[in-house]
């Protein structure tokens, strides 16, 4: 009787002996410092590598654009300047632009100072004006063609007698510039209409001008 329940147990238990596993005891938990560091470590592991950015995808744009030209007239017609109206008067015409703002992706703001020489029949006249101009497309855009339009004031340096030394100065203007040419220098060809209108006296000036110059991106 006792070899048969001998047997009948050990059938009975067989199965669940075979699927025991030995159970280890964990380790003591970690606290403090050493639980902190594992946790940064495993973080600091698993960061991202980051990707490196294309530097071509803006190479083509900067946040600083000077400009420099000079040029002469190709006409320069003046009204009520002097003893009367006078032709061909306006000679050497040289400047720079300093982009100040910019409208992002649409145009830029500029500061332009202008130095222009005219000869009349009474004698010479120099003016130093002082202004902004509005260009579009913007210059990061690198589209060669650009249009704008300055408004600004002039102050006579000379002036002949009797004609204000103060003058409201307008101008339209369309060009071709070609930036980093050579590292960051480029160039610029600009033609248009620079007007000037004397504040306090009678008199005007209407020159259709041309100007080439050097264009600094950086």
């Amino acid at each position: 009787m006792m070899r048969i329940l001998a047997c009948v147990f050990a059938l009975v238990s067989a199965p669940v002996w075979a699927q025991m596993v030995e159970v280890t005891e964990d380790p003591a938990p970690q606290t403090g410092k050493e639980k902190a560091g594992g946790y940064f470590q495993d973080r600091k592991a698993a960061k991202p590598t980051a990707v490196a950015s294309d530097s071509s995808s803006d190479a083509g744009s900067a946040p600083r654009y000077l400009a420099l030209r000079v040029g002469t007239y190709f006409t320069g017609e003046g009204y009520g300047w002097g003893h009367g109206d006078q032709s061909n008067i306006g000679k050497l015409n040289a400047g720079l632009d300093y982009r100040i703002g910019e409208w992002i992706n649409s145009a830029d703001l500029a500061m332009r100072i202008d130095y222009t020489n005219f000869s009349l029949d009474e004698g010479s006249a120099r003016k130093l004006s002082i202004g902004a101009i509005v260009t579009f497309p913007d210059a990061n855009s690198r589209f060669p063609l650009y249009f704008g339009a300055g408004l600004g004031a002039g102050f006579f340096l000379k002036q002949i007698r009797k004609e204000s030394a103060v003058a409201l100065d307008y101008s339209l203007i369309a060009g071709a510039r070609f930036l980093n040419v050579i590292d960051q220098v480029g160039f610029l060809v600009e033609t248009g209409m620079k007007n000037h209108l004397h504040l306090f006296s009678d008199g005007q000036f209407n020159g259709i001008y041309i100007n080439v110059g050097t264009v600094f991106a950086f």
